[in-house]
Formats: structure tokens, sequence, C-alpha cells
């Protein structure tokens, strides 16, 4: 039997020591761990699927916590059966459940569709904030940074839209932009 590790984060500017690390400690050896830095709601990561292509029946897969192989129910149980129907166990370390035997599968499972609806719940929240947010007429994104009248100025004053784009720093889809917002007062 050898010993696989799975450690992933949802972006580049995380950091994947603290797993990889726990992952040496159960017994990953380093050139046996494989990472991502992506999110866990798609099962196309270029790790996982050297994983997958690495391990063989007999083989065993660490993953420190269980949203570390996926977010969504149907992934995760799928990835279960995938890796089961090869013969090969998942334990996730920080959970303490392993997919070795029946009972460690269906805990898999609960605990990725508890998974799943917490993180429903917390789009819910984040959405209704949102909302309210715009009902209190707080703005969203960045504030803009180009000089509409300069533009507007320079178009009036015959100036073509590359060249307006050129004096002021900006996309020329941005100048075309601007002047089809303003072209009713033009």
């Amino acid at each position: 039997m050898r010993t696989f590790g799975y450690a992933r984060v949802s972006t580049s500017q995380q950091s994947l020591d603290i797993q990889i690390k726990a992952l040496e400690e159960a017994g990953a050896q380093a050139h046996r761990i494989f990472t991502d830095k992506s999110t866990g709601s798609n099962t196309e990561r270029e790790g996982l699927q050297l994983l997958r292509l690495k391990i063989e029946k007999g083989d065993l897969i660490l993953v420190k916590k269980l949203d570390r192989l996926g977010r969504d129910t149907l992934d995760m149980v799928q990835l279960v059966k995938e890796f089961d129907g090869i013969g090969v166990a998942i334990r996730f370390l920080d959970d303490g459940i392993s997919t070795e035997g029946a009972m460690g599968k269906m805990v898999v499972t609960i605990l990725a569709a508890v998974a799943q609806a917490e993180r429903q719940r917390i789009l819910e929240r984040t959405n209704e904030g949102r909302l309210e947010a715009k009902a209190n007429n707080i703005r969203f994104g960045r504030k803009r940074s180009v000089d509409r009248e300069k533009v507007i100025g320079l178009y009036k004053a015959g100036v073509g839209a590359t060249q307006i784009a050129r004096q002021t720093n900006v996309g020329r889809s941005t100048v075309y932009k601007l002047l089809s917002e303003t072209s009713t007062s033009l």
C-alpha cells in the first residue's frame, strides 16, 4: 500500500504549507503529495488529475479536510465512488473519517452534503447583504478613474476614439462606452 496526499487552496494567494506539513506527518512522502490552487467546485483540477493517474488498487489518499477534496456533494460522492471502484481509500485527517468500509463511505457522503448546505447558506447570506446594500444606495465595484469630461471634450473637438484612448490612457472600448452612455446629451 502506497500513501498519497492531496492538498488544495481556493486562490493562488493562499498557502498550502499547513496542509502539506500535516500530510507529511501522517505518512505521505513529499513526491506523492499532489496540490491545486483553484476552486473545489469542479473536479477538473490539475493536481487531482495527476493523482488519479498515479493511484492504484490498495493505495491510500490522505486529505487534511473534507472540503479540500471538493465542495459539491455530487462531485465528492463521484470522487469517493471513483476511488472506491479502483480500490483506493481516502482518509480525512482533521475530520477523523475514512472511506475504508461501508460506514466510512456513508459518513463522507453525509458530511459532504452538510458542507454543501453550509456553502449555500453562506451564498444566501452574502446575496441578502448585497441586496440590502443596494437598497441603501451603496455602490459596488471600483471607482471610475476616467476623466469623463476630458473624453467628451476631446470627442466634441473632433478627436477620434483611438487618439482619445491614447491621451487618456484607457482602452478604445472604454471611450466608446463612455460616449454611448452620454450620447443622449451630445
